[in-house]
């Protein structure tokens, strides 16, 4: 009986010029709720970059179905510069030994004589984290021999001896891992120690990118930050070093630049130049946290790159 009133009374205002026939219509039918829309997920991407789909068709979306480990991840085309994928790019974290790359490429950069001896001494002990080396105190190795050291096995007191024997000493040379840094444009990236153990020094994905480019430079650098082992005489004895990255020694990769860095504040971290599908490629991997994840998460990413370049329409 209500519904026919509440009929007969429109009928009469349209009759009378008021409501719209349309409207009338409209009144009949019920009111349809709005359509929800979910928002794509996007991390803890920041800047322009969040939430926005990333270059080449990868999202954070494909970082995630990757179940990559790494908290902060960057993969990179470094002939083109365009990112192939990003996760926390612009996450300021401590990078512990991928310092080592700053450390090599400003003690090169001096232009020093290689085959000059240099000594471990009782500056070069870590009295911060207490790790631990093979290098004892009064060890004798040359300045090529504590470069190839420090960037394949990440030895911590070569890192501390060749900033000690820096013109000026480990503070000209802490002053000059900072400056290279303004000069290559890291914004986020600072140096208080040559080796990494402290967690003051950070950088981002974005920055590591470019201080893996610029390394990347340097030919013993390439050479030693890949070599498989090597064996040093040690105070008189033959001693066996091996890479931090044991992905260098791996059939299925073709890896040009390697540095491995690990303190509790960090996690496990990883940077590499690499050939994926016949193209060099940046990778950088920080904060992972398991034993092997940061090997994982690269293969994942080597699987990832080249499953979809085989998944591209050929041209034509």
């Amino acid at each position: 009986m209500k519904k026919a009133l509440m009929m007969l009374l429109a009928l009469a205002i349209v009759a009378a010029g008021g409501m719209p026939s349309d409207a009338l219509a409209n009144a009949k039918k019920k009111p349809v709720a709005a359509k929800k829309t979910h928002p794509r997920v996007a991390g803890k991407a920041k800047g322009p970059q969040a939430g926005k789909s990333i270059q080449r068709g990868a999202t954070m979306d494909d970082a995630q179905r990757l179940a990559l480990q790494s908290s902060a991840v960057l993969v990179q085309d470094q002939a083109t510069g365009a990112i192939l994928l990003e996760k926390n790019p612009n996450a300021v974290l401590p990078i512990a030994s991928i310092t080592k790359l700053m450390t090599a490429m400003v003690a090169l950069d001096a232009r020093p004589d290689l085959n000059e001896l240099l000594s471990i001494g009782d500056d070069d002990v870590d009295n911060l984290k207490g790790t631990r080396s093979r290098l004892k105190v009064g060890t004798h190795l040359s300045r090529e021999e504590m470069l190839r050291l420090a960037l394949m096995s990440s030895e911590n007191r070569a890192a501390s001896a060749l900033s000690r024997h820096y013109p000026g000493g480990r503070e000209a040379f802490i002053a000059a891992m900072n400056q290279k840094a303004q000069a290559l444009g890291l914004g986020d990236t600072r140096f208080e120690d040559p080796t990494g153990l402290t967690a003051a020094n950070v950088s981002s994905p974005r920055d590591l990118a470019k201080m893996v480019d610029a390394a990347h430079r340097y030919p013993l650098i390439r050479e030693f930050s890949t070599t498989s082992e090597g064996e040093f005489s040690i105070a008189g004895r033959a001693q066996q070093f091996r890479n931090t990255n044991t992905l260098v020694k791996s059939p299925t990769w073709e890896i040009g630049l390697s540095k491995t860095g690990y303190i509790s504040e960090a996690g496990k971290c990883l940077v590499m130049q690499a050939w994926l599908n016949n193209k060099p490629t940046i990778i950088v991997l920080l904060d992972s946290w398991g034993k092997l994840t940061r090997i994982g998460d690269a293969n994942r990413i080597k699987r990832w790159v080249e499953s979809a370049s085989l998944s591209r329409p050929a041209a034509g």
